[in-house]
């Protein structure tokens, strides 16, 4: 809640309307907007989109409100007819292609430049509430159940859903994909491993049944919280398992041990938990404790992720002391037979590791520092839609709409004058206007929605629709009755609510860009602030939008889990220098935690470079 970006975010969406979409975009076969069926298609496709559960607004070519002088009269109507009522006819759609290829409100917004792609935009409110994943669900359902009625009444035409409601539906989609795939794939490669390592079918089973309680142990707690299943919180069962399965093989290993040395079953489990009670407990207390440091992070899922794999670390802890050595008594179990006096592999290992330690130390030192010494290299870059794999349908569709149109990733600048009727100073229209044109150069920008492309519209409408008089008008009452006059000819849902708050002091300017990354996006934010304070310092101006606090997260979660790392480094010391007793043996053995961490995003920046918020 203390989240800068999102306390600007609500603050934006308590003063001008939400503007959560889907982008329904309409590509015909033809290549050609421009014609008889495909504006019957989007007429109607537009009147039907209004039924979308929590739909506030629909945008599309064919209800935008264009102006127009007729005499001393302002014509504000939809550019073709309202809806299915009139008639479609070809000089409506040259009139139209006339129109909408020249209108900067519209170009690469919901009509590409060439004409060939087309958008209808549905802007939703969903009811404020922690959890909205059913809502997004619902309002995914109707688009779709939308999309595939026009789909088989037009086959001539391509349709792909995008936008931010799409994109929040494919993050719980692909969640409940992976959670039924990845889940029991990765419990039969623990299945398949654990039988051929252990050489036990019913070792085993013992195994999977401590993993399979440890899960639902922690499942059960979470669900007990009253908490909500997430993007992050979805990868827990998998991580519960790899270190359940780490506890199971440490005490299943001594028995077998034990067994191989003559020791009957009830004796062999009891050395091995005397064993490995000390060293199975100190590993999941400093396992859980560096889960718990997740509750540093800025995000919540990812601090319920922690809370959840730390309660599920204790969890298998228990049972791997309790119900492991009960299944493993009762278990007809029987250990292979090693051939008296024959060493086993690991024991080879360690005899070559302990001759060859004055070659392997120096040596694997330098190879961890080299590839250690990589990790500055990393950058944090989170684009959003690259958490999905290119066969994903909503990937494939927020990628043709960046080709084809605009960008799927979007900030709203907001505007402030802090006096009523603010907006229609012309010495600020001025300031605004300049600003949007110099957002319309920067190379990702692919639209601007600006309000001073209204005022210039108005003013040269009440100049008989002279090209001269397209500019801003120059003085503030007059720029207010153009306002107003414009205002009480929109129809419902339609209104200027998405631009403007209601006492005129404040103005929204909204920025679509290509799919870039957080680092652009930020680099944007501090452009734009940059720019104001420079040519229009006295403006008041706050940004904000999903996009943006995506970008932002990414960089503050990293700093708060060094924090949190650093953190739990010094508590895991203090706790192995305790257990080990030992100050020497209790630093050693940080090494080995240590090291591959630092190896791998080495590794990582040798390869890819860029971390995003799930690596992070």
């Amino acid at each position: 809640p203390e989240n800068p970006q999102l306390q600007e975010f609500e603050g934006m969406q308590r003063t001008f309307s939400k503007n959560d979409n889907v982008a329904i975009v309409i590509a015909p076969k033809s290549g050609n907007v421009f014609n008889k069926d495909v504006f019957t298609l989007v007429t109607q496709m537009t009147e039907d989109a209004w039924q979308t559960p929590y739909s506030t607004r629909v945008d599309s070519i064919t209800n935008y409100q264009h102006t127009e002088a007729e005499g001393d009269d302002l014509i504000v109507d939809y550019l073709v007819g309202e809806f299915s009522d009139t008639e479609i006819t070809q000089p409506m759609i040259d009139k139209a292609k006339a129109i909408t290829l020249n209108e900067p409100l519209l170009v690469n917004r919901v009509i590409s430049p060439s004409g060939h792609v087309t958008m209808i935009n549905v802007t939703v409110q969903l009811p404020d509430k922690l959890d909205q994943t059913a809502d997004v669900m619902e309002v995914t359902a109707s688009v779709r159940a939308l999309v595939e009625k026009y789909s088989k009444l037009y086959p001539q035409v391509d349709f792909h859903l995008t936008g931010i409601i799409m994109m929040n539906n494919s993050f719980a989609e692909e969640s409940l994909v992976d959670l039924s795939t990845l889940v029991p794939g990765m419990f039969l490669a623990v299945l398949v491993m654990l039988a051929i390592l252990l050489r036990s079918v019913l070792a085993t089973v013992a195994t999977l049944i401590v993993i399979a309680f440890s899960i639902i142990a922690a499942m059960g707690f979470f669900g007990w919280t009253g908490l909500y299943m997430s993007t992050a919180t979805i990868g827990a069962p998998t991580i519960i398992m790899t270190l359940a399965v780490a506890d199971s093989v440490h005490i299943i290993a001594s028995v077998n041990y034990n067994l191989r040395q003559g020791m009957d079953k009830a004796s062999a489990i009891v050395e091995s938990l005397k064993l490995n009670l000390a060293p199975v407990f100190i590993t999941s207390v400093t396992t859980a404790l560096g889960f718990l440091t997740f509750n540093f992070s800025d995000v919540p899922p990812l601090r319920h992720l922690g809370n959840l794999v730390a309660f599920g670390v204790a969890m298998a802890f228990l049972f791997s002391i309790t119900l492991l050595p009960a299944l493993l008594y009762v278990f007809p179990i029987k250990p292979a037979v090693n051939k008296e006096g024959k060493l086993t592999s690991m024991e080879k290992f360690a005899d070559w590791v302990v001759r060859k330690h004055k070659i392997l130390l120096p040596t694997t030192a330098l190879v961890v520092v080299a590839i250690s010494a990589m990790v500055p290299l990393n950058k944090i870059n989170d684009v959003p839609v690259g958490y999905f794999d290119e066969d994903i349908v909503f990937r494939q569709a927020s990628d043709f709409m960046d080709e084809n149109l605009q960008g799927v990733t979007t900030i709203d600048f907001a505007f402030h004058t802090d006096e009523q009727s603010g907006v229609n100073n012309p010495e600020f229209l001025s300031q605004v206007a300049a600003f949007s044109q110099w957002l319309r150069q920067q190379d990702i920008v692919d639209h601007v929605l600006t309000l001073t492309d209204t005022f210039k519209r108005l003013n040269m409408n009440m100049n008989a629709d002279s090209p001269d008089m397209y500019k801003l008008p120059e003085q503030q009452d007059l720029a207010a009755q153009y306002l107003l006059m414009y205002e009480m000819s929109l129809p419902y849902g339609l209104d200027l609510n998405n631009q403007l708050n209601v006492d005129k002091s404040s103005l929204r300017v909204s920025v679509a860009m290509d799919n870039v990354g957080s680092k652009e996006i930020i680099a944007m934010e501090d452009a734009v602030r940059d720019w104001f304070a420079t040519n229009a310092p006295n403006i008041k101006v706050t940004a904000a939008s999903p996009s943006l606090m995506f970008a932002h997260i990414g960089e503050t979660n990293m700093k708060s889990m060094l924090l949190g790392s650093a953190l739990a480094l010094v508590l895991i010391s203090l706790l192995l220098i305790f257990a080990l007793r030992s100050v020497k043996f209790g630093l050693i053995s940080l090494l080995p935690n240590l090291a591959p961490a630092a190896m791998g995003f080495g590794i990582w920046a040798i390869f890819v470079g860029q971390v995003n918020l799930g690596l992070s």
